[in-house]
């Protein structure tokens, strides 16, 4: 009779929550308002509301878009939301700051958008080996939003998980 190699992860209830998986694929993109500034740096309003009027913001249709000025203008608060207004009729979401900002929210929004159903009194182990770069405070988000469902929650991989919270029972 030969030996049979059994998979005991495989054969276990452990749910692994990969965020690489669920990590939206949309293109990203970078609007710097300085290009519609003079020297950079000052904003006539009348020239920049016609930049906005006439540009094709259809190039940003389904897009991620990072909203920046890379000089060290100070602008009216009023400069970004214009520019919010044209480009949130294309874009999938729009924010005020860098590309890094934007990849924070867009995997931060992910964590608050999870359907916890499937995960209630189950084992979880958060994977944590990605080729994306999630942010840890991401991983303590996700960690605040499933604590109170599962049964038990790890970290790692299932070969090699750090235990991280288990449910008392009274």
């Amino acid at each position: 009779m030969e030996d049979q190699i059994i998979n005991r992860i495989k054969e276990s209830n452990l749910i692994t929550l990969d965020l690489e998986e669920l990590y939206p694929d949309n293109p990203r993109a970078e609007f710097d308002l300085s290009k519609w500034l003079d020297n950079g740096t000052v904003l006539r309003e009348k020239v920049f509301r016609a930049y906005a009027k006439s540009h094709d913001w259809s190039k940003y249709n389904n897009h991620f878009v990072a909203i920046v000025c890379k000089t060290e203008a100070i602008l009216p608060a009023w400069a970004s939301l214009l520019i919010s207004t044209y480009v949130s009729q294309f874009a999938q979401k729009v924010i005020l700051g860098s590309l890094e900002n934007l990849e924070e929210f867009i995997i931060n929004d992910v964590v608050y958008n999870i359907d916890l159903t499937k995960f209630i009194d189950k084992s979880v182990i958060i994977k944590g080996c990605t080729e994306k770069k999630i942010p840890e405070n991401t991983f303590v988000l996700l960690t605040q939003k499933l604590q109170p469902v599962v049964k038990s929650l790890f970290y790692g991989e299932a070969c090699s998980s750090v235990p991280l919270f288990k449910k008392k029972y009274n």
